[in-house]
This record gives C-alpha cells, structure tokens and sequence, in this order.
C-alpha cells in the first residue's frame, strides 16, 4: 500500500510521460532506503506524508541520472574548472534527507574538506 501512494506521488510529479515500468522499481528502492534511514523503532508510518514524499523525491534521483542530484557540481584539473550552474536549490535527495530529519538515525560524513 505504501509502495503504491509513493508510486502515485512520484507517478504525478514526473509528468505524463513517466514510464511506471521503471518508476515502480526506482519506488520500491527508495522505500527501502528511505526505510533504511529511520531511527530504531520509527516507523514510515510514523512520519506522516513526510514518508512517502521522501521516497517519491529519492524516486525521481534516480530517473534521470545527472539530471536530478547526485552528480558532481564543479571539476577541476590542473588549471581547467567545470562548474554546473545552481539548478534552483537542493538536489532531491538532499530535500528527502531534510524532510525525514526529524524521524532519521544520526549519521557522520565528511561533506568536503578544505585543503
């Protein structure tokens, strides 16, 4: 049932021409990982429509590789630098992490270090 209102939500913000063929199992995935990121004894239920919005954003990252988050935003060598223009804001994984903090364990990572 909850894979199935992901699904909708993600169905929805993707548009019209989203293949449900490939969003189903980018859905359930995301579920999983999303799932993966609560605290003990929390469960998605828990989170209220925060869940599931979550997951359907985690959903949409992985529809379009490079496009959605999770691609580099600037490269450099030696004296070349490549820099992606802002695309409005978070990428939607981080919007997903930000929406279930209240709910998620604590977890460490470096998030870039200053040389």
């Amino acid at each position: 049932m909850l894979t199935q209102e992901i699904l909708a939500l993600a169905g929805r913000m993707a548009g019209e021409g989203a293949d449900r063929e490939v969003l189903l199992p980018l859905c359930q995935t995301a579920r999983q990982e999303a799932e993966r990121w609560l605290k003990p004894g929390i469960a998605p239920e828990d989170c209220g429509p925060a869940f599931a919005l979550a997951a359907a954003w985690l959903a949409l990252d992985g529809l379009e590789p490079g496009q959605n988050g999770g691609s580099v935003s600037s490269f450099t060598a030696g004296e070349l630098t490549i820099r992606r223009q802002a695309g409005g804001g978070k990428d939607l994984r981080e919007r997903a992490w930000a929406l279930l903090a209240p709910y998620r364990r604590d977890s460490f990572c470096f998030q870039g270090v200053r040389g």
